[in-house]
């Protein structure tokens, strides 16, 4: 890439987009353009051709997506498989079809099957079963990456993909229905807190493993990707380290300072027993992440408390 690019970042708002935008301007990219979502449906084909046409980015980082935790992909499964593939199938095309020399794609580890071996490699991707509690999510990235794959195949497009782990940091969702399990544990321990509740009630045994990334650790894989890698295989981003949900809900307990009790509702699903990401690929392209657990928690929360009316819409 060249420092005068036009980079487009869809979904340059979100928790990851936003972060990119961040990381981009760090690394000398300054010609960045974004759209929300009131200025560009993503899902509406004609609104994305026009927007090609007359913007004609050199490059794109397509982290737009339906996003939610377990409850809402349980709740609107044909929604987030419709959504997110009409999404891909609109911006992937005209990427193509409008020539941005790079795309970035960013999908989820949620793509690789339940029972996947640990940690998960690149290649494990379509080997076995998938979480049912996320299926709709899973199948439409998945869609995603092989079109990338697809259009270098057929027609030499330099479109790349990379599968980041569980992120959280700023601008992440704390809205209770959609958000994941990181900031709805730092909502409901700090309204707890602050609200003089004796008990917090979380969902499941807390036995589950989950690696975390925080957000700004990605987006700089992401550029040194953009930069350094045109290989047809996904990347997995991610720490290579996990914690049980258990011990997540105690570092953020401790770090909000909350005193009260934690309760665990086994009548409610765990998800995925184990999830870790072989990371072993990007270690060995010279990227590792910088943040740990801890201190991510901590900035985490933090934003939190500074952004908490918008945080909790």
């Amino acid at each position: 890439m060249d420092k005068t690019d036009k980079i487009y970042v869809a979904g340059h708002r979100g928790l990851v987009g936003s972060a990119i935008v961040r990381s981009l301007k760090r690394s000398g990219y300054e010609n960045i353009i974004g759209r929300s979502h009131k200025e560009l449906d993503l899902t509406e084909q004609a609104a994305v051709r026009k927007f090609f046409e007359e913007e004609r980015p050199d490059v794109v980082v397509l982290a737009a997506a339906k996003v939610g935790g377990i409850n809402a992909n349980n709740t609107c499964p044909a929604e987030f498989a419709y959504s997110n593939m009409q999404i891909q199938c609109n911006v992937i095309e005209c990427c193509h079809q409008y020539k941005v020399k790079k795309l970035l794609f960013l999908g989820s580890t949620c793509i690789y099957p339940r029972m996947a071996p640990q940690p998960i490699p690149e290649d494990a991707l379509l080997t076995g079963p998938l979480e049912v509690t996320n299926e709709a999510y899973a199948i439409a990235k998945i869609a995603g990456l092989e079109m990338c794959k697809f259009y270098k195949r057929q027609y030499g497009d330099n479109f790349i993909s990379c599968m980041p782990t569980n992120l959280y940091g700023p601008h992440d969702n704390y809205e209770l229905q959609g958000s994941h399990v990181l900031p709805a544990m730092i909502r409901k321990f700090h309204e707890a807190k602050t609200g003089g509740a004796p008990v917090v009630e979380l969902w499941g045994t807390g036995s589950p493993l989950r690696e975390f990334l925080y957000v700004d650790d990605m987006a700089d894989a992401c550029v040194f990707l953009l930069e350094n890698y045109d290989g047809e295989q996904h990347v997995n981003i991610g720490t290579g380290k996990e914690v049980t949900i258990r011990q997540l809900a105690e570092m953020i307990k401790e770090t909000v300072g909350y005193e009260g009790e934690i309760v665990w509702n086994k009548d409610m699903p765990d998800g995925t027993p184990r999830k870790l990401t072989d990371v072993t690929k990007l270690h060995e392209l010279g990227f590792t992440h910088k943040v740990e657990l801890e201190e991510g928690i901590k900035l985490a929360y933090d934003w939190f408390k500074e952004n908490i009316d918008s945080a909790r819409k």
